[in-house]
Parts: C-alpha cells; sequence; structure tokens
C-alpha cells in the first residue's frame, strides 16, 4: 500500500520517526509520499527522504494557507527542487478560514499547474471552501497528461463527478472516510475504485480507532479496510488496485 500525502517530517513526528516508519512497513505500507508546505519544510522533508530513500518520496510545492504577498520568489527559489522530486505539491486553494490572500492564492496555484505541466509532474491539490475557483484555474491549465490526486477528499457524488471529469487524476481518500455519520461511504459507492488512492494527511484526521490520536502512515490500513468495506472486495483488491492507480500517477518509482 502506499501513503499518498503523509507530513511525518514535521516536528509531531520527531521522537519516534524510525518508529512511526517502521510500524508503516509492518502492516505493509511500502511508500509514503511527503508533500512540502514552506520553504521551511524543505530540509526536513528531504532529510527523510535521504534516510528512507525506496520508501519517503519528496514533493515541492507551496500550500495554499502558506500564500502571502511574496509567492512568487519563494516559488522561484523552490524551483530549482523540481528535479529531484515525484510531484508538484502540496498545491491549491483554501478560503476555509481566512481569503485575504485569494487573488494571490490562485496566482500561486496557476504558478504551480504550470510547473506541473512544464515538467510533466503530477500535482498534488489542496482545496478547501474554494471549489468553482479552482476548477477555473483548472480549466484555464488543462491540458493532455496533467495529472495528480486532488487531496482529502470528503465532497459530494457531484463534486466528485467535477472532478474526475479530469482523467489523469485520482481523490485521495483518508480517515475522515472512517468517521461517524460521515456522507462520504455514499459518495465512494458512485466513484470507481480505480479512481481512488489512499492517504493519511499524517499528523491530522487519525481514522477511527484512532481518531483524536497524531495520524500516521500505518493508519491507512484502518482507511483500506473502510474502503474494502463499502466497495465489498478483499483488502488485498484495495491495495492492488489503488497500487495501480498510484503507478498510473506517478510511474515507477
Amino acid at each position: 500500500m502506499v501513503d499518498t500525502h503523509s507530513h511525518i517530517y514535521v516536528e509531531d513526528f520527531e521522537q519516534d520517526l524510525d518508529d512511526v516508519v517502521q510500524r508503516a512497513l509492518q502492516v505493509g505500507i511500502d511508500k509514503i509520499f511527503l508533500p512540502n508546505i514552506n520553504e521551511e519544510s524543505i530540509a526536513p522533508m528531504f532529510s527523510l527522504a535521504e534516510r528512507y530513500p525506496n520508501t519517503c518520496y519528496p514533493m515541492i510545492g507551496l500550500h495554499p494557507e502558506d500564500v502571502k504577498e511574496n509567492w512568487q520568489p519563494v516559488l522561484e527559489r523552490m524551483a530549482p527542487y523540481l528535479s529531484k522530486v515525484i510531484a508538484v505539491g502540496e498545491a491549491g486553494l483554501d478560503f476555509y478560514w481566512d481569503a485575504t490572500y485569494k487573488k494571490e492564492q490562485i496566482e500561486a496555484f496557476e504558478y504551480q499547474l504550470s510547473w506541473a505541466k512544464e515538467h510533466r509532474l503530477p500535482i498534488v491539490i489542496h482545496m478547501r471552501k474554494a471549489e468553482p475557483e479552482l476548477l477555473d484555474a483548472m480549466e484555464r491549465h488543462k491540458s493532455e497528461g496533467l495529472k495528480g490526486i486532488f487531496h482529502c477528499f470528503s465532497g459530494s457524488t457531484e463534486t466528485a463527478t467535477r472532478l474526475l471529469k479530469y482523467e489523469g487524476f485520482a481523490l485521495g481518500i483518508g480517515g475522515v472516510l472512517t468517521f461517524k455519520n460521515c456522507h462520504l461511504s455514499d459518495t465512494l459507492q458512485k466513484v470507481p475504485l480505480e479512481r481512488i488512492v489512499l492517504e493519511t494527511d499524517a499528523p491530522y484526521l487519525a481514522p477511527v480507532p484512532h481518531r483524536g490520536k497524531r495520524n500516521e502512515p500505518s493508519f491507512v490500513y484502518n482507511v483500506a479496510q473502510k474502503i474494502a468495506e463499502i466497495y465489498g472486495v478483499p483488502l488485498e483488491e484495495v491495495n492492488s488496485t489503488t497500487n495501480t492507480t498510484v503507478e498510473n500517477i506517478f510511474g515507477k518509482l
């Protein structure tokens, strides 16, 4: 299995990072993808990738909540890392708490979409309370070959349909799926298993039975179990199908 979205390079994991990685390996999570957040996270992220070169894989991007007036020079300083990563990300739009930099977020997102197209890299997209603006940006930059993941998907069937019209993209499904009274189970019944991938977003959004605790890659196993239940297939089929989707998006690693 692959945890396609995990921030285990942050301070929350400083004391037991090796144990966290080993627990993931023990339950069959053999690859952990590391989305970047800002300039400060680049060094610890690459350090972790170098420490576990066949397990942890870095991305480069600017999280929408870290976008400010100076977004362009920040991304220009990140650009040299594009040859060393598996994807652009974490990029996107987030107007949930604060839309002060709405214009700058849109500009920075489009800049990173251009990166993905120019360098033929997948893009991992964060979207919260910004669906119309994000889809407008996607339409302006859509092209054959653009692919990636809509990270932390928890939307409606209608939203899933709008996102999955982009053929090279999959929905990233994490711990929210296991929450009580979550409507995402109903949505997924109308989404092909081939269009989803597994993720944790560690250290956030730990799945049941770990809800309220620090999330970690090994918990993606709980997400996979819930997906197997929803689709009525063996866990092994969830594993093989999502792995194939990851390979189709990211290539062989």
